[in-house]
């Protein structure tokens, strides 16, 4: 039997890198009481994983990174409206003067 390989994919999506490594499953162990986990997808960021969505062998690049893109809106971007919304403008810093002081 093949050792499982895993997969690294570098996704650019708004103007930022992130970075994807696949995992294999890990089956159930009963002494520890943790169940059987299936191969993913996780985003590795800062040290930290976290799993994104299941691997699936063969699938097609652009159907992949659709749908991480599609992760990343709804898990990392979320709130921040549509990919193609502009950023609302900032307001200028409002200028308060204090009535005691003076110049």
């Amino acid at each position: 039997m093949a050792a499982y390989r895993n997969e690294q994919r570098w996704l650019h999506h708004r103007g930022r890198t992130f970075h994807f490594v696949s995992y294999e499953g890990k089956p159930a162990n009963t002494k520890r009481l943790e169940p059987a986990t299936e191969p993913a997808w996780f985003l590795m960021q800062g040290g930290k994983r976290w799993e994104a969505m299941p691997y699936v062998e063969g699938q097609a690049e652009a159907e992949l990174d659709s749908l991480l893109a599609a992760w990343l809106d709804e898990h990392v971007f979320a709130g921040e409206g549509p990919p193609s919304a502009p950023a609302p403008p900032t307001p200028p810093p409002s200028v308060r003067r204090r009535k005691d002081v003076k110049k």
